[in-house]
């Protein structure tokens, strides 16, 4: 059995079991550390597809830098509070929800419907990228997502990064609380 076949059937299961116990999860900061292996888990699946860069982003921003911010929000917000989450602050929260994942089904198996037939078609390489791949550059792939990255997805990164500080500021506000003197703590 090769190497490969064993790494998956380990880390798979690890993958799908953190993945639903984090669902189940009531306490908020053991969810986001069963996320942390969620996410590890597919890096190493990355790395079995021969995906360094992917393995590296995987790790670096997704398991690093976004968990961080993700378990600072947690602490910040204060998960101390025991909060009824039968009790629902906006009635309308739940139907939304069940649409917006009715649409987001929708837009994904649009997008693989529409983008079937354009697998047997590959996509348009640059002269010194295919220059590089033929020259034995095995960076050749890096080279050409960052070249897309950087020239024609710029708007969208400071879009993202834009977002995050607002969310950071937003959770500043939400955690600052009146107490009974009408000042905040």
């Amino acid at each position: 059995m090769p190497l490969d076949n064993v790494v998956f059937w380990v880390f798979a299961p690890v993958a799908v079991g953190s993945a639903i116990a984090m669902l189940l999860m009531r306490n908020a900061v053991h969810a986001a550390l069963l996320l942390i292996v969620n996410f590890f888990c597919l890096a190493v699946m990355y790395l079995l597809l021969d995906a360094p860069f992917l393995f590296a982003v995987q790790i670096i921003v997704y398991a690093g830098a976004i968990m961080v911010l993700f378990l600072f929000v947690i602490m910040l917000l204060g998960v101390d509070d025991v909060d009824d989450l039968r009790i629902e602050p906006f009635k309308i929260q739940r139907p939304l929800a069940a649409i917006a994942s009715v649409a987001l089904v929708g837009l994904v198996i649009t997008a693989v419907v529409q983008t079937r037939d354009a697998l047997g078609t590959p996509p348009p390489i640059n002269a010194d990228i295919a220059a590089a791949a033929e020259a034995g550059a095995h960076d050749a792939n890096i080279r050409a997502l960052a070249r897309d990255l950087f020239s024609n997805h710029v708007f969208a990164f400071e879009l993202t990064s834009a977002l995050l500080v607002i969310a950071v500021v937003g959770t500043v506000l939400l955690s600052r609380r009146l107490n009974k003197s009408g000042t905040t703590r």
